[in-house]
């Protein structure tokens, strides 16, 4: 609970503060297409504020163990979640937090197709292919 709070937090600070909508893809894509851009110093810094709480927490034995899959089903898992996030023009962060928070139809409409993919992709895995 007070991960999604801290994640509400972040994504009212950055619009108050910048002006800008807290989507990891754009912010991610913002680098991506233009490292000198005046915006990469803020860019990177949430990203590293997204990244290192997680790595401290791993090191100290707060995640479970994981389940090891290959690296061919993290790349194409990768591939989908990125040709995802293209289609529907920004990525859960965006459209699930900022977008729904502003009433976006087209937000409701990603989020709705986010979620019945999950559950398609969840029912596929454990069920068709027998727990993955």
């Amino acid at each position: 609970m007070a991960g999604g709070a801290l994640i509400g937090v972040a994504a009212v600070l950055l619009m108050l503060a910048n002006g800008r909508i807290m989507g990891i893809a754009g912010i991610v894509g913002g680098v991506a297409q233009d490292p000198r851009s005046p915006d990469t110093s803020w860019r990177l810094a949430f990203l590293a504020g997204l990244a290192v709480p997680a790595v401290v927490a791993s090191m100290l034995g707060a995640f479970p163990a994981a389940p090891v899959v290959g690296g061919g089903v993290v790349v194409a898992a990768g591939f989908l979640v990125g040709l995802g996030t293209r289609m529907a023009n920004g990525c859960t962060s965006g459209h699930g937090i900022c977008g729904l928070a502003r009433l976006s139809p087209r937000s409701l409409a990603a989020v709705g197709t986010f979620m019945a993919v999950a559950g398609l992709t969840v029912f596929v895995a454990r069920h068709v292919l027998g727990g993955m």
